[in-house]
């Protein structure tokens, strides 16, 4: 298992647009990916599970991947939501 941590930068925090970029580069791994922010989590590849987060800007957001792929989606994650958010 993979996993990092990020503080969102981004005024709006995790919107649609970026939920929408960071949900289809998930999708293009096949190992399982979540999002956590404190206690909740959501599933990187549903844009709702992303949204009812309510993740803002200044939240810490980590990033768990498990599976085959984990330390290439870790690795193209980490550099979308720091290019995106």
């Amino acid at each position: 298992m993979q996993q990092f941590t990020y503080v969102i930068t981004d005024k709006a925090g995790i919107h649609a647009r970026p939920a929408g970029v960071l949900v289809k580069q998930a999708n293009t791994f096949k190992s399982r990916i979540t999002l956590s922010k404190g206690e909740k989590s959501g599933d990187l590849k549903r844009i709702f599970s992303i949204m009812a987060l309510g993740v803002k800007q200044g939240d810490s957001v980590t990033v768990c991947v498990e599976g085959e792929d984990e330390a290439a989606a870790a690795a193209a994650l980490e550099a979308t939501l720091k290019a995106n958010l």
